[in-house]
């Protein structure tokens, strides 16, 4: 085959071999990010641990772009709590504190009320058509912690055409 045949032959095996390498490399990390993700959802409870606040809505207290960390305990929820929930038809959550609780008589079930921080009303405007009150179900969890500005990156990639455009 000649020299430059059987360099031109090792190149293409080193180039496939790098790039076979590349992509378990890829392979690890996905698999490992994911495995992280499902040991905070069962650690935490919540079926999502990490989430950014998108809005003004909770200021002073939480700004946009602030990461919130959640969990979701068996302890019931109190007026005063920090949650994060998720309404029908809309894909999502909203982070507000519990203003009001109601006790169904009889089932035991909690009804829940919240409000924005720096809204002037309460968030029945937010919830579904014909609904006054959120249930446990809707809750993804409670505000546990936070890391101020970080989620910025988020905000950033999902709001600006051009970088969605270039990196999306």
């Amino acid at each position: 085959m000649g020299l430059f045949g059987d360099s031109l032959h090792s190149l293409r095996s080193l180039e496939i071999r790098q790039a076979f390498s590349q992509a378990v490399s890829l392979g690890i990390i996905v698999a490992s990010a994911l495995i992280i993700w499902k040991g905070l959802i069962c650690v935490t409870g919540s079926e999502s641990p990490v989430v950014v606040v998108l809005s003004g809505s909770m200021e002073p207290g939480f700004k946009r772009g602030d990461i919130l960390f959640l969990h979701m305990s068996k302890d019931p929820i109190r007026a005063g709590d920090i949650v994060v929930y998720n309404v029908d038809g809309r894909p999502i959550p909203i982070v507000h504190r519990v203003i009001k609780l109601h006790e169904r008589q009889g089932t035991g079930e909690v009804d829940i009320l919240t409000k924005g921080d720096s809204n002037p009303k309460d968030d029945k405007l937010l919830y579904a058509r014909g609904q006054l009150w959120l249930q446990q179900d809707h809750i993804l969890g409670r505000a546990v912690g936070f890391l101020p500005y970080v989620g910025w990156v988020t905000i950033i990639m999902t709001e600006m055409p051009i970088v969605k455009f270039r990196f999306g």
